[in-house]
Parts: structure tokens; sequence; C-alpha cells
């Protein structure tokens, strides 16, 4: 996997890629890359994974995750599954595709995730599973700025684009199932 060693764009390399961004298909879009985090700093790129109501992701640590609590200490069940669009870590990434897990997230889709195409309570068929977006945001945190750097950060998380979910969004596993890369999301 890639080192956490790159050139970083600057805010307007960033925003001159907004309109690819809004480019992302509505309706039916595509899994580009499924990774799973069996540790903390680790990844996994698979082919194929399974999705399970009480496990997410298999394999992955999200039950394990201590920023993802309930307030009981229970993972977030509303925090199963994070989805990045493609189109945003391939930009945060400077077209280095082999960066890309390095984001966190374990599905990213050339789909347009943004709130207007996908409202919390929206559900999506994948492989297949079934998953939901939950209301819960997903931002970009401190291992994001130093993997991206600091303009990347700032362009993700910033009140202006917000609705774009250019961090991603948070989902859970409605429907169990196998998810492959090359698959196609589609909104029920």
């Amino acid at each position: 996997m890639a080192t956490d060693v790159a050139r970083h764009l600057t805010t307007a390399e960033l925003e001159a890629g907004l309109d690819e961004i809004r480019r992302a298909p509505a309706d039916d879009g595509t899994i580009e890359l499924i990774v799973r985090r069996p540790a903390e700093g680790e990844r996994e790129v698979l082919t194929e994974g399974v999705l399970d109501p009480a496990e997410g992701l298999v394999g992955d640590m999200w039950k394990r995750r201590g920023s993802k609590r309930t307030p009981d200490g229970s993972a977030h069940p509303d925090m199963q599954l994070t989805l990045m669009s493609a189109r945003v870590v391939d930009l945060v990434a400077a077209s280095d595709r082999e960066r890309w897990a390095l984001a966190g997230d374990q599905l990213y889709v050339d789909f347009d995730i943004s709130a207007a195409n996908l409202p919390p309570g929206t559900r999506l068929a994948l492989g297949s599973a079934v998953i939901e977006v939950t209301p819960e945001p997903h931002t970009g945190c401190a291992k994001f700025h130093a993997r991206f750097g600091g303009d990347a950060h700032r362009f993700v998380n910033t009140k202006q684009h917000r609705d774009l979910r250019l961090r991603g969004l948070n989902a859970k596993i409605v429907e169990p199932g196998t998810v492959s890369t090359g698959d196609t999301i589609r909104k029920l």
C-alpha cells in the first residue's frame, strides 16, 4: 500500500475538480474500491466483501473502533459503513489510486452521494446487499489532514460544499449480502 508521503493539492486545485465531482451518476453508479480495516492503521483492499447487519463489512474493525460509539459503549449502528466518492478521493489523492485506501473508508463509489441525491433513509442496492444512508455526519479528521493535507481537509469539510458530502457518508446494512468491485450501486 502507498505511504503517507505524497503531493498535497492546493485549495485552487481542489476547487477546480468540483465540476467533475458533480458529474457523478445519480441513479446507478459503480463500486470502485472495497477496503477492510482489520486493525487501526491497517488496510486490506478486497475484490469482494461480505456485508452483515451485525458485523458491518465482515473482518472490518467497525465494532471495535473507539471513536464510533453509542452512549452505552457499543458500536454505533448508523456508522457501520462509510462511502466516499471515488471522484473526490481521486482528487485529494492527486490521482494516485494507491492512496485511496488511506482515506479510511470501506466503499469508494462512482456515484452522486450528495445530500440532495441521497437524503438520510435512502436505500441503496449494491451487489446482493442493501444499505441505508444514515443522518450521522462523516467529517475529515487529523489523519485525513496528515495524509492529504490541510487544504484537502478544509475542502472536504467546508460548509460551502457540505451538501456534496465530499468527505463521504455513513450508512447501515439492512439486508446482508456480498459486494464486489465493479458492482452497480443504485437507489431503491
